[in-house]
């Protein structure tokens, strides 16, 4: 049967109705994020719910015992992710806006993931000297990026030196956002961040260290595995 507009519209809407489940703070979050002032620009709720298992994949299948988090927005895929790493596990999660670190501190901690979870209020590639001194090489087993589209090749570049073998890299907005998409014209104002994260998908896709897909969940979701050693 042949996909069309509308069948991928309707499929989309039956992957969110089925696997979009949320519970707990995570039910009505956004709302209350929009509420407060802060773009509604969080993943959908099926991503997050990937995110979780993804993060739960790594550590040989015990979950991330260090994950990082580039864009924390409101809180809402910090929860997700803590959710996958490892019982004794942490997420550092950055985020460079005082009031959107202040609110996602506050609905991590009403989720009960504030021991897992640390919020650090910075702009990502202010933070990776300090990354780099603080944990070193091969560090961690979960990087996810939903920040800066125009600076992801210099996270992945990053990424690639900090991840153990076998860990996963994976970005949001992979294939386009509400104002552009990856394979058609935008506006002059959007057409950086569509050639930055084309050029990043080419630059993962290329590298002999990854193996990587986009997955066309929501706004597409690159998943790039560092081989093992």
């Amino acid at each position: 049967m042949e996909m069309t507009a509308d069948r991928w519209a309707k499929s989309d809407q039956y992957i969110r109705d089925v696997f979009g489940r949320e519970d707990g703070v995570l039910v009505g979050l956004m709302d209350r994020a929009v509420a407060a002032g802060l773009p509604n620009i969080a993943v959908s709720p099926e991503t997050g719910r990937l995110l979780m298992m993804l993060a739960g994949m790594t550590n040989g299948g015990r979950g991330a015992a260090l994950a990082l988090e580039l864009g924390t927005l409101a809180g809402y895929t910090a929860i997700w992710i803590s959710r996958g790493v490892a019982a004794n596990g942490r997420l550092v999660t950055l985020e460079p806006n005082a009031k959107h670190a202040a609110f996602a501190r506050e609905a991590i901690r009403a989720a009960g993931a504030a021991s897992r979870v640390e919020v650090r209020e910075r702009k990502s590639l202010d933070a990776f000297p300090e990354l780099s001194s603080e944990f070193g090489p091969a560090s961690f087993d979960f990087i996810f990026a939903d920040a800066i589209k125009t600076e992801y090749s210099q996270y992945f570049r990053w990424a690639r030196e900090h991840l153990k073998p076998g860990g996963l890299f994976v970005a949001h907005n992979a294939l386009g956002s509400a104002h552009w998409w990856v394979d058609a014209a935008s506006t002059p104002d959007s057409e950086p961040e569509r050639q930055a994260v084309d050029r990043f998908n080419r630059e993962i896709a290329a590298d002999p260290l990854f193996d990587a897909m986009v997955l066309p969940t929501h706004q597409g979701l690159m998943v790039a595995r560092r081989k093992p050693i």
